[in-house]
């Protein structure tokens, strides 16, 4: 971008075409790809490579849904509020994408690249498992978040854990970065309790660090995947709604609350 010129290189328009990242909208892109490569177009100027598609896929099917989560009951209470604004309801739970909930699989993902950072170029698997247990020793004693592990639902393991570690390792991307995160599973065991277990965070995080992509785009991603969950959760509302109840079991917990 050149000085007094605003512009972007994702994409422009004139009166007659559509550009997205130099290739016309109409003839190259409508119907020659799919979504997995559009977003990868427009994120990072080129399409899917080898099997990042299968991979960007199964995190994006990962992400979708979880139940009503913070994020779904967030869009459906700003829907009984204003069902006139799916789009707002819809951004009130991405809004909530943060440290605990979906932002937590770019922290993974930084986390993890620390870990492997550390234990060096081409490190074996012993060094990684130093290095998973220096990092969760440091973080414990810190008291800084370990990013990728344990489930408030889940205590006994996440169900999508083994089948995203079997995508990574069909699709030739499970690497040093999920390895480094068994391995804190690992060292997160204690005498008398059991290690806690991989989350869909660290899952996530693995897979976007193994891939090279930036760490961003695990939260983006997450950001994508969950858009999709939430409209469902909004026209599920208009249907059949259920936030009237949310907001009727917190009144019936303190009367006072019915001011307004």
């Amino acid at each position: 971008m050149s000085a007094g010129k605003i512009t972007t290189e994702i994409g422009y328009c004139t009166r007659e075409r559509i550009y997205v990242r130099g290739r016309d909208l109409a003839d190259e892109l409508i119907g020659k790809i799919d979504f997995i490569d559009m977003l990868m177009l427009v994120i990072l100027g080129r399409t899917s490579e080898g099997n990042e598609r299968d991979m960007l896929n199964a995190i994006l099917v990962t992400v979708t849904d979880h139940g009503l989560t913070p994020s779904a009951v967030a869009a459906r209470l700003t829907y009984l509020g204003a069902p006139e604004a799916q789009q707002a309801a819809v951004a009130a739970g991405l809004l909530g994408a943060g440290s605990v909930f979906l932002g937590a699989m770019e922290n993974a993902t930084l986390m993890l690249r620390e870990i492997v950072a550390s234990a060096g170029v081409n490190a074996s698997d012993a060094a990684l498992q130093d290095a998973a247990q220096r990092a969760w020793l440091t973080r414990r004693a810190q008291r800084e978040s370990v990013h990728g592990l344990g489930h408030n639902i889940h205590v006994d393991g996440d169900p999508r854990i083994p089948a995203l570690r079997e995508v990574s390792q069909r699709s030739g991307y499970f690497g040093a970065h999920w390895r480094a995160l068994e391995h804190l599973s690992e060292a997160s065991a204690r005498p008398g309790r059991s290690a806690l277990p991989i989350n869909a965070a660290g899952a996530v995080g693995a897979m976007v660090a193994d891939m090279a992509l930036p760490a961003a785009m695990a939260r983006g991603l997450a950001l994508i995947g969950r858009c999709a969950g939430l409209v469902g959760h909004v026209l599920e509302e208009a249907a059949q709604p259920v936030g009237a109840a949310l907001w009727d079991l917190v009144l019936r917990q303190d009367p006072r609350n019915a001011l307004d």
